[in-house]
């Protein structure tokens, strides 16, 4: 944990690189409120985490955001998370990537899907369609998956613990939804598949039509004659456990306190096996103090949360800063604040005054501009320009 003020020298906080899928940088793209005649207010008040939301002509020019092509070229690159699919029924494969063009069974075959990951880091105009979604919490957001499907293509009855919205690109896809009280899943399969799906609501989308699932709502997606592609935006929910595990880590590691458990006056024992109440209570109290520390804590969550996923790496830029072009956030980059903090890429900073205000406006708008770096004091300016040689920002092409 870095705990270190925003305007501390720039040699004391390297940016690290990740290595992994390489970022597309972003362009021109699709603008729509995604949520069509419905306000973003209303959404959350009626729909999100309550029920589900069909949303017609959501994004209408929806098939501008990636071609079939496109997409299979993505599931070649070694870097880039992709499975290939294939059954329905009882009979199901799956295959990880990367998947070559002539490893894909025909266009014509049905009852088959590609699966690609990370799309919004990896292709401009998804990236862009994403940002459409900032009126819900940037660490809520988990990522674009596209998937392509011939006839009858799908991943079978199924359920998931996270809140999507599935946005039909291109073709027709058939979805079958339902609350489903009984989660449990068919055994000795390469998919997490619903062992008695009781769909309730069956809905056709075509091109621009869109679905919002809460979590645990099950659903079941068929492609309707081939050619069907159908773009998921997940919004991730830490499970308590998980998130408690890794704040914790985080904390250990910068916690420094070198005293020892003692039992000194301690009576001869006649039950050596049995737990001593006085280890107990060091512990328990070891871990009170380690989480007594609310902003300790806060630092420790915003590193978790704005962690790069692994196969994430950021390329530093062939050139300086110019002096004279805005600096916009890496699409593979993470970047919150809270009221103390501001968080990058599992880094966190102490914020303050008007280098604070500035950076955390970066985040919110995903870009600092020329003015904001020259207004910035001299050791965040560094900052912000190591941020920038490590490829973690970038000057947007014109």
């Amino acid at each position: 944990m870095n705990h270190k003020p925003l305007s501390s020298p720039a040699s004391q906080s390297r940016p690290r690189s990740a290595k992994g899928a390489k970022a597309a940088k972003t362009a021109p793209g699709i603008t729509t409120s995604v949520l069509a005649d419905m306000t973003p207010a209303t959404f959350m008040a009626k729909h999100w985490q309550r029920k589900p939301a069909l949303i017609r002509q959501a994004v209408p020019h929806a098939a501008q955001v990636l071609s079939r092509q496109a997409l299979f070229a993505l599931a070649e690159r070694p870097e880039v998370e992709s499975r290939l699919i294939q059954g329905q029924g009882e009979h199901w494969q799956m295959r990880s990537g990367p998947l070559k063009r002539r490893a894909l069974p025909p266009i014509a075959q049905p009852n088959w899907t590609l699966l690609v990951q990370g799309v919004d880091q990896l292709d401009p105009r998804a990236y862009e369609l994403l940002q459409q979604f900032r009126f819900l919490p940037d660490a809520r957001l988990d990522d674009i998956m596209i998937s392509w499907a011939s006839e009858g293509g799908g991943v079978g009855p199924h359920f998931d613990s996270y809140d999507v919205f599935l946005l039909q690109l291109h073709g027709k896809r058939q979805w079958r939804i339902g609350r489903q009280a009984d989660l449990s899943l068919k055994p000795d399969m390469p998919l997490k598949i619903l062992a008695d799906f009781q769909p309730e609501q069956t809905f056709v989308l075509e091109p621009g039509d869109m679905l919002y699932l809460p979590p645990n709502w099950a659903h079941d997606g068929t492609a309707l004659g081939g050619d069907c592609m159908t773009l998921s935006v997940g919004f991730k929910a830490p499970a308590r456990a998980g998130l408690a595990a890794e704040v914790l880590l985080r904390m250990a590691e910068m916690y420094e306190d070198e005293q020892l458990y003692t039992d000194k006056g301690a009576e001869p024992t006649t039950a050596p096996g049995e737990m001593p109440n006085g280890l107990l209570a060091f512990a328990q109290d070891a871990v009170t103090r380690l989480v007594r520390d609310p902003k300790a804590l806060a630092c420790a969550l915003g590193e978790v949360m704005t962690e790069p996923k692994p196969n994430v790496y950021f390329d530093a830029p062939e050139q300086a800063w110019d002096g004279r072009s805005d600096l916009h956030v890496c699409p593979t980059s993470r970047m919150l604040y809270d009221k103390h903090h501001v968080f990058i890429n599992g880094e966190s900073f102490q914020a303050a005054g008007l280098d604070a205000k500035i950076i955390k406006n970066a985040a919110n708008k995903k870009y600092i501009s020329v003015a904001d770096i020259n207004a910035l004091s001299d050791a965040a300016q560094d900052l912000v320009l190591e941020w920038y040689e490590a490829g973690w920002l970038y000057v947007k092409a014109v």
